[in-house]
């Protein structure tokens, strides 16, 4: 068992609770969606969200008529999908280190960190290429990594925040960096309904994540820089590993010849 998958057993229970305040229409249908179009986005068409977690994701993109396959390491997050989406969404239990061929897409997220959870070395190679055996001749592949910044801010020692949803309290505390390398980053999250929750996860520099694209055949079309302002998600093409939350990285297959 993976510590990602230990830790989102635990998490599905108060996942969705704890995250309410995330607005994903913000950022992934008023931001983002619009902005693949420039990268020659033909929507809607066929969408594969690895580690969609409880389907977060998923309102935006039906709302916009896409047709969705989402998967996940957690069997329990996968579980309140179904209960959310029933047959609107084909979902499945995968490891993306492992990942299945599950179609062939038009758009593949792997967004909210997921790529962060990849603590080994050499499973960002393995799991981009799996990436691209799932991905259609002209589709883009779309994913964020949280940047240094945000590291030090959300996972920082000092750092510790109080969640409060319907009644239910939790407690988020940074735990720091790890002394040693790779770049490793630990909170933990207690309270209501829920044991201890450890969260790892790895800073992955932007040669690192261009290097595991250009191995598995694909071309880095951007990196837009990811920032919260004033209620509103703006994306820079001018992104900075200290003032951005999270570094979006599109790709797309690398043009023969």
């Amino acid at each position: 068992m993976t510590p990602a998958f230990e830790a989102y057993e635990s998490f599905a229970a108060i996942y969705d609770d704890f995250n309410h305040r995330n607005d994903y229409e913000t950022w992934l249908g008023a931001a983002l969606l619009p902005k693949l179009l420039d990268f020659g986005l033909e929507a809607p068409g066929t969408a594969l969200d690895i580690g969609c977690g409880t389907g977060r994701a998923f309102p935006p993109l039906l709302k916009r008529g896409w047709e969705i396959c989402g998967c996940d390491i957690s069997p329990a997050m996968v579980a309140i999908a179904r209960e959310h989406f029933g047959d609107q969404v084909r979902l499945s239990v995968a490891d993306m280190r492992r990942l299945p061929v599950l179609g062939s897409f038009d758009l593949i997220l792997v967004m909210n960190d997921a790529v962060n959870h990849l603590l080994t070395d050499g499973d960002l190679h393995q799991t981009m290429a799996d990436v691209a055996k799932n991905l259609s001749p002209n589709g883009l592949v779309v994913f964020d990594c949280n940047t240094r910044g945000l590291y030090r801010e959300l996972f920082g020692a000092a750092e510790r925040r109080a969640v409060e949803h319907d009644g239910r309290h939790w407690i988020w505390q940074g735990m720091g960096e790890s002394d040693r390398p790779p770049p490793t980053f630990r909170a933990q999250i207690s309270g209501d309904s829920i044991d201890s929750i450890t969260i790892e996860e790895r800073h992955f520099s932007r040669r690192e994540v261009e290097a595991a694209l250009e191995a598995a055949g694909l071309e880095c079309r951007a990196v837009l820089g990811q920032l919260e302002a004033n209620g509103e998600v703006v994306l820079s093409e001018q992104p900075d590993d200290e003032r951005d939350n999270k570094f979006v990285y599109v790709a797309s297959r690398r043009a023969l010849g």
